[in-house]
């Protein structure tokens, strides 16, 4: 039995290319570091005595910033390549984050917060350009789902480590963020040294101004319209389902904390096992779909389960499985739709379509909340990703070709 579990992990990730390790690496070291985002809004009421009001606007600021970032992050992929822009936007990532902890009035901050975001953000389009550049055909949707993994794996420790040095300092925060920024790109100037890299990129980059816009593919557009409500139905998991489960099941923190790191741990244990057995057999969309009604019928279920913790371990299970099915399949969709000289630009629109949903969550989840309670809330998500997956069923059928292999 273990011989075969551990042959079964053996097969999900072999074949995956160096340089994908590499940018793994570098995405863990940068995503451990996130610790000023998740504490930002506490920071802001409780260090600076900002009000409610003026942290709302400063992670606001923070989400107009992550979009706009990643608009001009891929249209400056495809003009100077995906290297040049991942060591730009890490470095200088670092260093606004520990100037950040230097801003202690409101219009220095939410101005500072902006440009952090911009700069910050600017690096994931260049970031998906580089992991699409190093996957061939076959394991290009593992190459990804190990970069997801990177990105769980760092976020949950940095998160974790975020708490301990907020107790003591939230400058601290700072310093750390920004230097395992700068540790990041430095160890992607060591790791993927820039003359090799060029070297392989420069007619791609030479070829650019022949391509064609992502923002005149209407099939991708609607992709991405649909990946939107999908992110804004999904990053509720992440805003309103702990308030939930706090206010309306009254469970205690730990149990809540101990939920949610069973969604990391499963990514971990299970998603490219699954990608792996699913890859190339089947048209992409319908895994995406099949993993967006699951997660409808999760947060339904908040509605018709009895409260508990077994109830909200089955709910944070299908979601997770949500996650695990959706996600990686629709990294495989934008790569197909584009070509090596305008995937920054589809990179982009894919980014920031996932800004735009972390944006729009909390109003949407707040609203509905506010007149109806959690009740209209876990019905209207179910509803919005039933219409999601709808909308991939039609373009499904629209398509009729192969996405995935």
């Amino acid at each position: 039995m273990l011989t075969t579990i551990a042959q079964l992990y053996k097969q999900a990730y072999s074949g995956l290319s160096r340089n994908s390790w590499y940018l793994s690496v570098v995405m863990f070291i940068n995503r451990s570091g996130t610790m000023v985002v998740p504490f930002l809004s506490i920071y802001c009421v409780q260090e600076l005595h900002f009000s409610i009001v003026q942290a709302g606007t400063i992670m606001a600021m923070f989400g107009i910033g992550s979009i706009m970032g990643s608009f001009f992050g891929g249209k400056l992929t495809d003009k100077i390549g995906f290297y040049d822009l991942q060591v730009g936007a890490l470095l200088s990532g670092g260093l606004l984050f520990m100037l950040l902890g230097f801003l202690r009035t409101y219009p220095t901050l939410a101005i500072g917060t902006f440009i952090l975001s911009f700069c910050n953000e600017s690096f994931r389009p260049a970031n998906s350009t580089a992991i699409a550049h190093y996957s061939s055909e076959d394991n290009k949707i593992r190459s990804y789902s190990l970069n997801r993994l990177a990105v769980n794996l760092g976020w949950a420790f940095g998160a974790a480590t975020g708490g301990l040095l907020a107790a003591v300092n939230y400058h601290l925060l700072f310093w750390v963020d920004g230097c395992t920024n700068i540790l990041a790109g430095v160890m992607l100037l060591i790791l993927m040294p820039r003359s090799k890299v060029m070297f392989g990129i420069k007619k791609h980059v030479d070829e650019a101004n022949e391509a064609i816009s992502a923002y005149k593919d209407k099939v991708y557009l609607a992709f991405i319209f649909l990946s939107t409500l999908f992110g804004m139905c999904f990053f509720q998991f992440f805003i309103m389902q702990p308030v939930f489960l706090k206010l309306n099941w009254h469970l205690g923190e730990r149990i809540i904390g101990a939920l949610m790191a069973w969604n990391g741990v499963m990514i971990a244990l299970i998603e490219m096992i699954i990608v792996h057995r699913l890859e190339g057999r089947r048209n992409g969309l319908v895994y995406i779909i099949t993993g967006v009604l699951t997660g409808a019928v999760g947060y339904i279920l908040f509605n018709l389960l009895p409260a508990g913790i077994a109830a909200a371990a089955v709910i944070v299970t299908l979601i997770t499985l949500s996650e695990i099915l959706a996600m990686p399949f629709m990294n495989a969709f934008w790569i197909s739709r584009c070509s090596p000289t305008n995937r920054g630009e589809y990179a982009a629109l894919y980014s920031m379509s996932w800004s735009a949903a972390q944006v729009t969550a909390p109003f949407l989840g707040s609203v509905l909340i506010q007149y109806g309670g959690f009740y209209l809330l876990w019905w209207m998500l179910g509803l919005i990703s039933l219409f999601a997956a709808t909308g991939y069923w039609f373009l499904y059928r629209y398509i009729k070709t192969p996405l995935t292999s």
